[in-house]
């Protein structure tokens, strides 16, 4: 289990991080790039919009969010382990757990954001343009079109999953001697496949509108219900009762969201006779949830569980309590394994630029000593987890039901993690390509620059067939719909400053609106439906 939320790898990004841009208001972006967010046109109201200091704003109150769900997810597994400690209800737990796990990638970190954020962006466009039909809001026929439907969708999807939970904890782990207690869990844990879904998609709607606190708020909603029904009901429920607290926190996400969301998105019935239309309306603001534009989330989403399902899959034929002895073992060998990738995240930018100047030999002798830096810190960490890991154990863990025995064979399961530790930090770093296709890699913005001043090569430009003058530039990815559109470049000469994470923070609010403005070319014109 994972501190902020329901993911169990190191790496995991925050829910916010892969929103995507915001529909903001945008001043105009020149020839050398976008213009800096500090100095921007007034609106009709004569009030400057200062997107520096509201990116600044968001970014400060989704960090401070993010921490406080992961000081409440260790509450949470505190909680479970004083009561329930590492025996056949906690690994029954850990069991129902999965289907929250998988569903948090799927509906509201990756899968939801991919195709909801893009479409209600390009619904904010036609709105903004005011190509609408007969006077419609093309934001209000997307939810109309869209929500009832996902709805109906989910509440199947759960509904299912409660029905077959038997068969679900006999694929996962097939070895319990006992799995009532496991199926009874599944069942109360199965809602979040419709509450989680809900949740994903006003988190999507919202990050559209620029409202990005309430959707980093999400988590800190689920642990606390998590933790509360914990408290309340373990000795009268037992385990049961976390389960029903993932089922209650998983409503509390959807209940954060619910006020901001009636503030700025408008909601309406949709009138069946009029289904029709109304569905035409919706397709030509965004398109309808896809499982071929899915199918790729799909694939990542068990990916990147593959290694918990192979552990529970093959650690249920084991003693009672080792499936639990494998989480604990994990979420403190989390600590070290982050920074590793931290480590490797700070190299990255710092061997592109070395690369882009053309610098190969430096790029080579930078990795080598961020390697070697990055190294020494994971060996470290690594020491001390082999050395003090029943000391760690003890401490975050030991208490109530998890007694002595638990922390030992927790402590020997971490040491085994803790050998994948420099491998984790190790595989991080390689030599990035073309700035372009850096930004379609990342899903994002890419800044490089040759230097400053005369000293700069015409060749760096060239080489990348880009003006002989041009000594920054900017890389922004063009994406609607789930689709990868372009990439939009900014560049400025060697006479003026390089480009700066504000100009990043702008350069993806103006990519937002040029894939938009693209995407809804394609569509009036029929362009996107042709192959």
């Amino acid at each position: 289990m994972s501190d902020t939320g329901t993911g169990t790898e190191a790496g995991a990004r925050p829910a916010d991080a892969t929103a995507g841009p915001s529909l903001l208001p945008a001043p105009g972006a020149g020839p050398e790039g976008p213009r800096p967010p500090g100095g921007p046109p007034e609106t009709e109201s004569g009030e400057a919009p200062r997107l520096g200091a509201f990116l600044a704003r968001a970014a400060a109150g989704t960090a401070v969010l993010t921490v406080l769900a992961a000081v409440l997810g260790l509450v949470r597994d505190q909680a479970i382990a004083r009561y329930f400690g590492a025996s056949d209800a906690s690994d029954a737990f850990l069991i129902a757990w999965t289907v929250p796990e998988m569903a948090a990638t799927l509906l509201i970190e990756d899968g939801m954001a991919l195709l909801l954020v893009p479409a209600f962006s390009l619904a904010l466009t036609r709105r903004a343009s005011g190509e609408t039909e007969g006077g419609a809001d093309p934001v209000r026929d997307l939810v109309a079109a869209t929500l009832p439907r996902l709805f109906l969708l989910l509440s199947g999807g759960a509904a299912l999953l409660i029905a077959g939970a038997p068969w679900v904890v006999g694929v996962l782990a097939p070895g319990l001697a006992d799995p009532r207690l496991a199926v009874d869990c599944t069942r109360l844990t199965a809602v979040t496949v419709l509450t989680f879904g809900i949740t994903g998609y006003f988190s999507a709607a919202l990050r559209a509108h620029g409202s990005f606190l309430p959707p980093a708020g999400v988590y800190v909603a689920y642990n606390l219900g998590i933790i509360g029904m914990t408290l309340a009901l373990h000795a009268a429920w037992g385990v049961r009762a976390a389960a029903a607290g993932v089922a209650v926190g998983s409503a509390l996400m959807i209940l954060t969201q619910l006020p901001m969301l009636l503030r700025l998105v408008p909601l309406a019935r949709p009138r069946l006779p009029r289904f029709g239309r109304l569905r035409r309306r919706a397709a030509r603001s965004a398109p309808l949830l896809g499982f071929a534009l899915l199918a790729p989330v799909v694939v990542f989403v068990v990916s990147r569980q593959s290694q918990v399902l192979v552990e529970r899959f093959l650690a249920s034929t084991l003693p009672a309590g080792a499936i639990s002895h494998l989480n604990y073992a994990q979420k403190v060998a989390q600590m070290p394994m982050v920074l590793s990738l931290m480590i490797c995240t700070v190299t990255f930018p710092v061997v592109a630029q070395a690369m882009a100047a053309g610098e190969h030999e430096k790029a080579r002798r930078r990795v080598e000593r961020d390697l070697g830096l990055a190294g020494m810190v994971v060996l470290l960490g690594t020491a001390v987890v082999l050395g003090h890991a029943p000391q760690i154990v003890e401490v975050l863990f030991q208490r109530g039901a998890f007694d002595a025995a638990d922390t030992a064979s927790t402590a020997q399961v971490m040491r085994v993690y803790a050998l994948g530790l420099l491998g984790h930090c190790l595989v991080g770093a390689y030599a990035p390509g073309h700035p372009a296709l850096q930004s379609v890699e990342r899903t994002g913005t890419v800044r490089t620059s040759a230097g400053a001043g005369a000293a700069v090569s015409p060749a760096w430009a060239v080489e990348r067939r880009w003006p002989r003058d041009a000594a920054h530039a900017l890389c922004a990815v063009l994406r609607s719909r789930g689709r990868t559109l372009g990439v939009l470049t900014f560049l400025r000469a060697a006479n003026r400053a390089a480009f700066e994470r504000t100009d990043a923070a702008y350069a993806e609010t103006v990519a937002a609106r040029v894939a938009g403005a693209v995407d809804l070319a394609q569509v009036t014109s029929g362009a996107a439906d042709r192959p």
